[in-house]
């Protein structure tokens, strides 16, 4: 049957054959086919295909597995590296907290075994993580390999530094409390082991010298490593911060190791080694607050030789400024609020002359006038307070001073202070109040009974106590060391020297009472109790500073200080004070506001620095805020420098300060310097 036409399957032509047709068609003649066909052949020639070249070779393969399998074993060595030197951290780790509480034990031969079982975890330590020195030549991660083996080399110096210390204090390790198995020192007494670190002096300082030089390059090996590199932050770990705090300590390990070179180079001179010495011990009462650590009460005069104390002479303040006639004109604030002998002269009395906060500054007028009234022939001023008298007796317990009585630190409930305080507050005070003429310069109308002899305890006192320090038994030479240590460092006791060398040493030390340079922000806060009894006794000092830094890098801040005294008034150690205070801060500083003070005083430049002053009166249970808003006339632009110099005499005022998220909380027990990032 055939088939209808439209049911004939019809195959399609092609997309190319009908543009060849529809070409042919237009030309009418066959050169366009022929072009076609040249064109189809061309289409027809097979494109390379790099891929299945490239991928489809056995070479290639072996290639791949070749850098596969190095791969693979750089990653086992390398993880077998990282393993090891894990374990190598942790024993470094273990190793550092043995040695930390080695010195807590308290014994040079354990110190001694820990320091090598340090030494040798670490280098162990050391050689695990050179294996990964492939790691310096990488990007990114190669500066932290190298800020590691700087802080290693920092770390190896450090360690012969502490190896050096060891050796150095083997021999006095009884003096300083650890141990006295492997100890030199021949007798029992502390004026035996005193003496044995006198005649050795001499060794000391060759070590010394060595000591400062593995400091000074520790200090300048970890200064090579930017901090800023790392994040402030890892999780809750602060990284920058943390680091910041590592290096300071460092810095500040390392400017005492250098600072106590020159003291070591003068202790012969300052000790009597060549001849003897004579020094004028002032005593001051801190319960008394004055500016350079409290009210002259009394004085001695002491002769040092060969390291041996002896107590020549000691007399009340009033006894001597009654041998003295004025003559310098006294500031006007003492005249205003002092009164008593200033309603008849103006002139200073040698009991007021450590006006000024720089001790140099005031011993070099006091010892200039004294001089007149017969105190000569003397090498320097050591000043001394109440507190040393109390850092000394907690360390060898009570004494027994001849025809005066038994004192102690245990706690008095009629002062809430120690007994020594008030026995010493008692006897000068409770005879009752000085009546001066208003008509006959210089008289008295009215003076209680034994007035000439109101501060004659505190000789006795001192002399009784250096005396029952220097005899006491090794075992209490770790106490007596702390004792002395606290008391010079937190500023209770100063030192003024004439020779310009000692007085340099000193003065390098930290132990002089100046008013320090400083390039950056600076604060120092001066009280003066200007007839308020003994309310330092009481009264507490908080300082907060709040610190805003513009984009320029240009500061403006809030001092915030609270007085509080918060005992009831006795009419005798506590009353109302009357309080003179002067803010040195850095020169040239701008006052936006100054809120608090009930009598403004001036501001001047003093000691190259800018100075606000104003008093007021504290209350017994009452509290006193000053508020004072400046801005300092200078940037700082990566860093913000600050130094807190506190006034000597004072226990431990709590200060805060706050710089953005930065806050810290302290008590001020001694100069403190702190820096911020930016």
């Amino acid at each position: 049957m055939r088939q209808h036409e439209d049911d004939i399957p019809q195959i399609k032509p092609s997309l190319l054959e009908l543009r060849q047709i529809k070409l042919a068609d237009l030309s009418g003649t066959e050169e366009p086919q022929k072009m076609l066909d040249i064109r189809k052949f061309k289409l027809k020639i097979p494109r390379p295909n790099l891929k299945s070249v490239i991928f489809k070779g056995s070479g290639f393969k072996r290639i791949i597995l070749l850098l596969l399998l190095a791969i693979l074993i750089l990653f086992i060595y390398a993880a077998f590296l990282g393993i090891s030197l894990y374990r190598k951290t942790l024993s470094v780790k273990e190793s550092s907290q043995n040695l930390v509480n080695s010195f807590r034990s308290q014994d040079i031969s354990v110190v001694k075994t820990e320091l090598e079982a340090f030494e040798k975890s670490f280098s162990e330590f050391k050689t695990s993580y050179s294996r990964f020195y492939l790691v310096k030549f990488m990007p990114f991660v190669g500066n932290y390999y190298k800020d590691g083996y700087i802080a290693i080399n920092a770390a190896e110096h450090a360690l012969d530094a502490v190896d050096i210390v060891v050796k150095t204090v083997e021999p006095y390790a009884d003096m300083i409390g650890f141990g006295g198995q492997s100890s030199e020192i021949k007798g029992d007494s502390t004026n035996d082991r005193i003496e044995f670190l006198i005649q050795t002096i001499a060794d000391i300082l060759p070590r010394a010298d060595e000591l400062s030089s593995k400091a000074k390059f520790v200090e300048e090996e970890i200064s090579k490593i930017d901090i800023n590199r790392y994040p402030e932050k890892v999780g809750d770990v602060e990284v920058r911060k943390t680091l910041r705090r590592y290096f300071d300590l460092v810095k500040e390990a390392s400017e005492f190791i250098a600072n106590i070179k020159p003291i070591l180079e003068v202790s012969p001179y300052l000790l009597g080694l060549d001849e003897t010495r004579t020094y004028l011990l002032l005593f001051q009462n801190d319960k008394e607050l004055r500016p350079t650590g409290g009210f002259i009460t009394a004085y001695s005069i002491i002769n040092v030789s060969d390291g041996k104390i002896q107590p020549s002479s000691s007399n009340d303040i009033y006894n001597l400024d009654s041998k003295y006639r004025p003559r310098i004109e006294a500031p006007s604030v003492l005249r205003k609020y002092l009164k008593g002998p200033y309603l008849i002269s103006n002139k200073y009395r040698l009991r007021d002359m450590n006006w000024s906060p720089d001790f140099k500054d005031s011993m070099e007028l006091f010892l200039t006038e004294a001089e007149r009234a017969g105190i000569g022939n003397i090498d320097g001023v050591i000043a001394v307070d109440t507190q040393v008298v109390v850092n000394i007796l907690n360390a060898i317990g009570p004494v027994d001073v001849p025809g005066y009585g038994q004192y102690s630190t245990n706690h008095d409930e009629r002062c809430a202070c120690p007994q020594v305080i008030y026995e010493l507050e008692s006897f000068a005070d409770v005879e009752g109040p000085i009546v001066w003429s208003e008509n006959e310069p210089g008289k008295i109308v009215f003076a209680p009974k034994n007035y000439l002899n109101r501060k004659e305890i505190v000789g006795p006192l001192m002399n009784t106590i250096l005396k029952n320090a220097l005899g006491q038994p090794k075992d209490k030479l770790p106490q007596l060391f702390t004792a002395a240590w606290n008391s010079v460092t937190e500023k209770h006791v100063l030192f003024y020297m004439f020779d310009e060398r000692a007085q340099s040493a000193i003065e390098t030390f930290g132990i002089a009472g100046r008013v320090s340079e400083y390039h950056g922000d600076y604060l120092k806060i001066v009280d003066a109790n200007l007839g308020g009894r003994k309310s330092n006794l009481y009264v507490t000092q908080e300082v907060n500073q709040e610190i805003q830094i513009d984009k320029e890098g240009f500061v403006t801040k809030v001092l915030n200080i609270t007085y509080q005294n918060p005992k009831d008034y006795d009419g005798w150690l506590n009353s109302v004070l009357p309080n003179w205070t002067r803010i040195y801060l850095p020169k040239g500083t701008e006052v936006v506001e100054v809120d608090g003070f009930e009598d403004i005083g001036d501001t001047y430049e003093e000691f190259g620095k800018f100075v606000i002053s104003g008093g007021f009166e504290l209350r017994p249970k009452g509290i006193k805020r000053i508020r004072v808003k400046y801005k300092l006339p200078f940037r700082f632009q990566e860093e913000y420098k600050l130094l807190i110099q506190k006034q000597a005499g004072l226990d431990a005022p709590l200060y805060s300060i706050s710089l953005g998220r930065d806050s810290h909380e302290f008590y001020l027990r001694t100069d403190k310097e702190f820096k911020f990032d930016l």
